[in-house]
């Protein structure tokens, strides 16, 4: 029989352990909770993020299609009257011929090669449809007549021939025949006339007129009297120049700025000075970078606005204390052992931060740096106080030449008055933007992962 303080001692044992399990229920619901509680808020993320990405491709990918005309283009001697190009004679110079060669070319520009556009338009549509002069330019672009220029002046000897050429629709034929625009609203509310929009469909039935890929939206610079026409490529290399000048200023003078600050620099007040404002220069909106660059780099410096020049020091300025502050950290996590181990067989301590630091910190502060270029790929609002939202119609030779860029491109897209038209255009800037950030993202990966490998 089991005594008094034996059945106590049992008892109390009980009761902790029903405690003890009460408790681990309750600890086991928090955690269940708890991972329930991140995992929905992973889903939630990835769900937006994915219906992101499909309104923008949903609405963009119509853009990389566009409405092409084929017809065949008669070069009519009655229409082309500026007569046949200057040859060099002997004996010329070289600028007399050039300036020959250059009133020639004035002459075939004042042409009227709408005349042979409307004239194409007019032999390719149905038998029995009249077509007047306003409804076939309506149907294709303005851009058409000075490709046409540009192929006599680059062969003159089509004149008096016919080619197949594949003349671009213009911007409300392609918005009526994608079914971008209601087609039950009255002419009052249409961009066509009725007559146009006949004409269009007649074509596009009759497979004259088809959907090709736009390539234009690569090659072509932005435009205003031909919005068919209107392209990134301006754009594109404006941002490629600024990203070259953040790269060449902002990588080196950032890494070696936190090598020194973290291996070499003194403690004291000084420094600790500069380590606040480069923590609060992180914090600034991008906005006062352009604030600062017009001020500076414009009206002191003197150098000229809407250039990749002052668009690439304003994003210098701006990505300079992230990839400090990321190359700070990666020094930091380096183990002291290795510094250490470097001093006590005789290394210097030059050698030991160069020799033996650096090279485990590298893939580090290269995924650093391209991050903060891809950053300072997408911003915008420092680029429209530099003047880079500017029409510019010109591809740039240079940093220093006038440009805009993708984010100022898309800004200006998305507030043009076509908007049937130009916000599928806006998504697939957004798009070539973002594909030019992941490639960025994805060299990083790389790169970072094949220096991990031969640390």
């Amino acid at each position: 029989m089991a005594s008094p303080s034996s059945t106590s001692i049992k008892a109390q044992a009980d009761r902790r352990r029903v405690r003890v399990r009460a408790s681990l229920g309750r600890r086991h619901l928090v955690e269940w909770l708890f991972r329930g509680a991140g995992l929905t808020a992973i889903v939630i993320a990835l769900g937006m993020v994915v219906g992101l990405f499909w309104i923008m491709i949903s609405k963009g990918l119509p853009a990389f299609t566009q409405a092409t005309l084929s017809a065949e283009v008669t070069f009519d001697p009655d229409i082309i009257t500026a007569g046949p190009p200057p040859v060099r004679e002997s004996g010329q110079s070289e600028a007399d011929y050039r300036a020959a060669r250059m009133a020639w070319e004035g002459q075939v520009a004042r042409l009227n090669w709408n005349a042979l556009v409307e004239q194409a338009v007019r032999n390719t549509a149905p038998a029995g449809m009249e077509v007047d002069r306003r409804t076939a330019l309506a149907l294709v672009s303005n851009i058409d007549r000075h490709n046409l220029r540009d192929m006599f002046v680059a062969n003159p000897h089509l004149l008096g021939r016919t080619v197949k050429v594949d003349l671009l629709a213009s911007a409300n034929t392609d918005n009526w025949l994608k079914g971008t625009i209601n087609r039950d609203l009255p002419d009052s509310r249409q961009q066509l006339s009725a007559a146009t929009r006949q004409l269009a469909d007649a074509l596009y039935a009759d497979g004259k007129i088809r959907f090709t890929f736009a390539w234009q939206i690569f090659t072509n610079t932005d435009s205003r009297s031909a919005p068919a026409a209107a392209g990134l490529a301006g754009a594109f290399v404006g941002s490629l120049y600024m990203m070259l000048i953040v790269i060449v200023l902002a990588v080196p003078i950032g890494a070696a700025s936190a090598i020194y600050l973290e291996e070499f620099a003194p403690k004291n007040r000084f420094t600790d000075f500069i380590e606040v404002n480069i923590n609060n220069l992180a914090a600034v909106p991008s906005i006062v970078f352009g604030l600062l660059g017009a001020a500076v780099f414009i009206r002191y410096f003197g150098l000229p606005m809407s250039a990749p020049i002052v668009g690439g020091l304003v994003l210098t300025l701006m990505t300079l204390p992230t990839i400090i502050i990321a190359t700070r950290s990666a020094l930091r996590a380096v183990p002291m052992s290795l510094r250490q181990a470097a001093l006590g067989i005789g290394a210097s301590h030059n050698q030991t931060v160069f020799h033996h630091v650096l090279p485990v910190t590298f893939p580090a502060i290269l995924t650093a740096s391209i991050i903060g270029v891809a950053q300072a790929l997408g911003e915008t609002a420092p680029l429209l106080l530099i003047g880079m939202n500017a029409f510019v119609a010109a591809i740039p030779a240079t940093p220093f030449d006038k440009s805009t860029a993708l984010p100022a491109q898309i800004f200006l897209w998305q507030g043009n008055e076509n908007r049937n038209f130009f916000e599928a255009r806006t998504s697939a800037a957004i798009m070539v933007l973002l594909a030019l950030m992941i490639t960025l993202n994805a060299l990083a990966i790389f790169l970072r992962t094949r220096l991990e490998r031969r640390v």
